[in-house]
């Protein structure tokens, strides 16, 4: 069954909380948390004091993607506020193998992210390593932004790598992700869909994820 993680980006960050409860009270699988530093990105979101308050409110696994530079610094950080996932990026500066040890280390799941632009010969080296392969269909950064239909090609080489090396790897894929490009992205290979705007502009987003929750792979 495909996962669906509803990404907090697009949520009403007045009502963190709610959300956070509305989130998992409509099926979801898992919260995608976007960490971002204003350097790896443009953009400034929220960081671990934020993520732990959250915790409080709900059980559900944090999904954290974080879009920083030289992510070993704060591997600690994250897993102290409840982090269940933590996701670097094959790009980012700094020691990623040694940040993706020690979110194992820290019993911690750990993941790594390609973007758009990059080959996936750039992230097989750390597959691995890894127990979740996140492909970016947008350019990181901003939320809204429309699907990246090249970026599909990439998601059924790590379905492939997957079917050779580790088939527990689970294969997430954020970006303009709605009821349309998703089933694409299962089809392709994809185990896990991270959606915001399209699932948070509904006002009850249950009926969606049960529906994303049937794709099936077109294996």
């Amino acid at each position: 069954m495909t996962k669906v993680s509803p990404s907090m980006l697009s949520c009403d960050f007045s009502r963190l909380g709610e959300e956070l409860v509305r989130v998992k009270d409509a099926g979801a699988d898992w919260a995608h948390l976007d960490v971002m530093d204003g350097a790896f990105v443009p953009n400034i979101t929220f960081g671990a004091p934020v993520i732990k308050a959250m915790r409080k409110c709900s059980d559900i696994v944090f999904d954290a993607h974080l879009m920083i530079q030289d992510p070993i610094r704060y591997v600690d950080d994250f897993a102290d506020a409840g982090c269940d996932c933590i996701t670097v990026h094959c790009e980012a500066e700094g020691d990623i193998h040694g940040a993706i040890s020690r979110i194992r280390e820290r019993g911690r799941i750990p993941g790594i992210s390609v973007n758009p632009e990059t080959p996936f010969e750039k992230v097989e080296p750390f597959l691995g390593e890894v127990d979740l392969l996140l492909v970016m269909t947008v350019h990181p950064g901003f939320g809204g932004q429309s699907f990246i239909a090249d970026c599909v090609p990439k998601i059924a080489m790590g379905r492939e790598w997957a079917q050779r090396n580790n088939r527990k790897l689970e294969i997430s894929v954020d970006g303009g992700v709605n009821a349309e490009t998703g089933r694409l992205c299962v089809e392709a290979g994809a185990t896990v869909l991270v959606a915001g705007s399209s699932l948070f502009k509904l006002d009850d987003m249950a009926p969606e994820i049960a529906s994303w929750k049937t794709y099936r792979p077109d294996l």
